[in-house]
């Protein structure tokens, strides 16, 4: 793959960068300032009461219900280049935010476990370029994330429970050039899906980018394949018909004829550099009553561009008797990854602990 060798083919070239390396253990990044907590300071300091500073005195963070941490607030020019956090409690109930160059409105607003693509609030190994999910529910990602002027992160806990947190924040200090987009994710569900309309995956985007991303969860409330919905593009001003239309669910999340193992003639998992089915619940013949199914689709070698305004939606379309398609009102979950030449946007109603409640 041309950007994996690009990548390599770059750690040969000397820079003038540095890297910034924010947790637990140095909060500001700042340089010599790492693992200096005391062991009456640090969050894990009576671990170390034998041996004293600078032993893994403060690897990780408590966060209070109803309380907001802020990971990282930086004044700085450079580019977010790796993230990697691993949460305890319920992820649904966790809520990440990022913020560029002092904007109060967020770039990125989610629940922690859809933006990392696990939000069936159950660990799922996750392979790819951008996003990875590894045992011990770590969640990394690598999209790249310029700013300008400093960034600031947080994590707000919805859950009636304290959550514990570990992670590490890296961005490279260096020139962010005048075509750098800013990264923007955003989430959206319906439960259940309009009856005869199409669910909004992305909406309100006005300017000049390129959509790079989706994370999908879907609940089916009826039995039978659910996936035969297209996904539809409109870019740059399309109104009734969107320039780019995919043929189906499983098409666009680049599987076929119903992610189905023609041996076994069951769902069949997966995880790609590009594309995935990553998690699929089946019932337990209890109270586990219905399918669900995480998806995650990145366009690295084939962004969506645009040069004004961008709409994204999906048909939720299954079938019935006689061979004719039945509009479904299934349980959708969306989380839309893109590239814009404005630090912040209009966002959707993110909704209550209760409104993105898995059910």
């Amino acid at each position: 793959m041309k950007g994996n060798y690009d990548m390599l083919n770059n750690l040969t070239k000397l820079k003038s960068y540095d890297l910034v390396s924010i947790s637990p253990e140095n909060l500001t990044g700042g340089k010599g300032c790492g693992a200096m907590m005391t062991v009456e300071e640090g969050s894990q300091g009576s671990c170390a009461r034998d041996l004293g500073t600078g032993w893994k005195t403060n690897p990780r963070m408590n966060i209070a219900p109803g309380e907001t941490l802020v990971l990282a607030d930086v004044k700085d020019q450079g580019e977010i280049t790796q993230i990697w956090l691993t949460p305890t409690g319920n992820w649904r109930g966790q809520i990440l935010r990022m913020y560029w160059d002092g904007e109060q409105t967020p770039a990125v607003e989610c629940p922690l476990g859809d933006f990392f693509a696990n939000g069936l609030n159950e660990y799922a190994p996750v392979n790819s370029i951008p996003v990875c999910v590894n045992p011990g529910s770590a969640f990394n990602c690598y999209w790249n994330m310029p700013f300008r002027k400093g960034f600031k992160i947080t994590l707000e806990n919805r859950n009636a429970t304290e959550v514990i947190v570990y992670y590490q924040i890296n961005y490279v200090r260096k020139p962010v050039s005048e075509d750098s987009a800013y990264f923007h994710a955003q989430f959206r569900r319906e439960n259940p899906t309009k009856y005869m309309q199409d669910f909004t995956m992305l909406d309100n985007i006005h300017g000049k980018g390129q959509y790079v991303g989706t994370y999908m969860i879907w609940q089916t409330n009826s039995n039978g394949w659910w996936g035969e919905g297209e996904v539809k593009a409109f870019i740059d001003g399309d109104k009734e018909f969107p320039s780019i239309c995919y043929t189906g669910t499983e098409d666009y999340f680049c599987g076929s004829y119903d992610f189905e193992n023609q041996v076994t003639h069951e769902y069949e998992e997966f995880s790609t550099a590009y594309a995935g089915l990553p998690q699929v619940i089946r019932p337990n013949r209890l109270y586990r009553s219905q399918m669900r199914f995480g998806m995650y689709r990145w366009h690295l070698t084939d962004p969506i561009y645009f040069k004004e305004d961008i709409r994204l939606t999906i048909q939720a379309l299954g079938w019935r008797s006689g061979h004719r398609y039945l509009p479904l009102q299934d349980d959708v979950s969306c989380v839309a990854y893109f590239y814009l030449d404005k630090p912040s946007c209009k966002l959707p109603k993110l909704g209550s602990f209760d409104d993105l409640e898995l059910i």
